[in-house]
């Protein structure tokens, strides 16, 4: 049974009509990238957004203050594109961490400029930091990203260390036929370094609409492959609204997580929203639909309605993603538009 709109838009926080609640806010700060992941735009880039278009670092801390402050917004994670092109990021990250009540402040990176970057984010409050990538191999490392800056992440990876934002999560997604062979190599080196990886199922969201579910190497494949060198058992530790199935990797050697977007998803304990870099809420990763803030932010809107049109927006979300659907459509967005 759902609840009615009405009802939801009267209830604290931020509710839909499936009963769940959407305590984490997903802020993407710019679609701008210096890489060029075959999984997410062609070599050639993507068409960007109009600079007058994206919201300054002032507009995407009031949307934020107003999630936190008005809507029960607990976890704030920012992203992209890449993040680190934005130059007001360690202040907007202080911002957000001077709120009350303060969230939890995350930042998802390729991790190139983030040595540069740690100690400053991690000086204003920055709590985790999650890093892309999905080879230790410099010659795959450029044939995934087109660029040739594998030992500029690694040295990201050392200073998040370094800066005390432990422990530091990998993001590794395995691309058939490309790295889909170093899988156990991967977790070795994690596991050697202290950072917790984990491996996302590659999901429809690459700008030229070339996903194909055929060719995903999947979350029973990426287990068989880790099975075959290390003894994995499942996690104690309560799964909760994260997407990742962790596992306990040689007894007490660390873990990994591995995160089944496409193949079991998790849409029923969904608790998250985004907001792109141009002031729009989507509810789903794969929503088609947004709902802008940004005009009436502009045009004077008080916090109570900016707040009202969010929850409001979050009502219509959908039970799941609708993959496996015959009639699903890739959302107009690229991931780099979207943020993760």
């Amino acid at each position: 049974m759902t609840a009615s709109t009405d009802a939801l838009m009267r209830r604290p926080g931020l509710w839909d009509r499936f009963g769940r609640s959407a305590v984490d806010l997903r802020v993407s700060l710019t679609d701008r990238c210096n890489l060029r992941c075959t999984y997410c735009m062609p070599v050639e880039g993507v068409p960007l957004m109009p600079a007058a278009t994206a919201l300054t670092d002032d507009e995407v801390v009031r949307l934020v203050r107003i999630g936190v402050e008005r809507l029960g917004i607990r976890k704030v994670r920012f992203t992209g594109g890449e993040p680190l092109l934005r130059r007001g990021l360690v202040d907007i990250v202080r911002q957000t961490k001077s709120l009350d009540p303060v969230p939890e402040v995350a930042l998802t990176t390729n991790g190139i400029g983030l040595d540069r970057l740690a100690q400053p984010l991690a000086a204003v409050g920055l709590d985790r930091v999650n890093v892309s990538l999905d080879t230790i191999r410099r010659g795959t490392f450029l044939a995934i990203t087109h660029r040739d800056r594998l030992q500029d992440v690694l040295a990201g990876l050392d200073a998040a260390r370094q800066a005390g934002l432990r422990p530091v999560k990998v993001n590794a997604v395995l691309l058939r036929g490309v790295n889909d062979d170093q899988a156990a190599e991967l977790l070795n080196w994690a596991l050697d370094e202290g950072h917790e990886l984990r491996f996302i199922e590659q999901m429809p969201l690459d700008a030229q609409q070339a996903w194909q579910r055929s060719e995903m190497v999947t979350a029973d494949e990426t287990y068989a492959r880790l099975s075959e060198r290390f003894r994995l058992a499942p996690d104690d530790e309560a799964r909760g609204s994260a997407p990742a199935e962790r596992f306990r990797v040689d007894g007490d050697r660390g873990s990994v997580g591995i995160i089944a977007a496409v193949t079991r998803p998790f849409c029923g304990d969904c608790d998250r929203v985004r907001l792109t870099a141009d002031g729009h809420v989507r509810d789903c990763l794969f929503a088609r639909d947004e709902t802008d803030l940004r005009t009436p932010l502009r045009q004077g809107a008080t916090d109570e309605a900016i707040a009202g049109k969010w929850k409001r927006a979050i009502t219509l979300k959908r039970a799941g993603h609708g993959i496996d659907d015959p009639t699903f459509l890739q959302p107009d967005r690229p991931m780099s538009a979207i943020g993760g």
